[in-house]
């Protein structure tokens, strides 16, 4: 893949594992941070560090890519103000741009944010209206939704549904999420789609095959 890839949100801890994955491959992973004090993290991580905030000019981040991954996250302090107005501010900027390619992290329960936990309501809406927004728009797009994230260290293999069917509740580590995103990443057979994975016991790509082939 020698490309140039936009990280937003590369010091998270999805992000994190996104950025050194793209940096292990041929092309260019552009980490954008927020602060100048993340910048040799993301270097440390094979990134390209660029810095940027979601709540204000994002145009420079998006120059000369060719695609961007978005696994950016408020944590909940600005839900609204990053993981809606972020996205949809750097959605503009990658058509504008000219971007290809725009993989989304997005979340389990966004398909229906009232029927969730009530302290993740304004999240799931946030998430709901930014993944809508990226379908009405013209980049060629995957959304992905996991559920509950953990810390533990990842498998590569997951369990995986689209196309009207759901998953129960679960989790699924960070880094088989930033294996998933970076794997879609590849897929032009999964532009289009929207899906949700949790940990599993089928590999990422032959999970991600079933879903394309549905």
């Amino acid at each position: 893949m020698n490309r140039t890839v936009l990280v937003a949100g590369s010091h998270g801890g999805v992000g994190q594992h996104v950025t050194e994955l793209l940096g292990e491959r041929e092309g260019i992973a552009r980490a954008m941070v927020r602060d100048e004090s993340q910048v040799d993290a993301m270097a440390d991580l094979g990134g390209d560090p660029v810095v940027a905030d979601l709540t204000g000019d994002v145009d420079h981040a998006v120059e000369g890519c060719d695609a961007i991954v978005f696994a950016a996250g408020s944590g909940g302090d600005d839900v609204y103000g990053v993981d809606r107005d972020g996205a949809i501010r750097l959605i503009d900027a990658a058509e504008a741009a000219g971007v290809d390619r725009f993989v989304m992290l997005s979340s389990m329960g966004a398909d229906d944010p009232e029927a969730g936990p009530d302290a993740l309501e304004d999240y799931l809406i946030a998430k709901a209206e930014a993944d809508e927004y990226l379908r009405q728009s013209d980049l060629a797009h995957t959304i992905v939704r996991p559920g509950e994230l953990t810390t533990e260290s990842g498998t590569g293999e997951i369990r995986a549904a689209g196309d009207g069917l759901e998953l129960t509740d679960g989790d699924i580590p960070r880094e088989d999420v930033a294996r998933t995103l970076v794997a879609t990443l590849e897929r032009d057979d999964l532009v289009g789609e929207t899906f949700e994975i949790l940990g599993g016991d089928e590999p990422i790509d032959a999970a991600l095959e079933r879903v394309a082939s549905r």
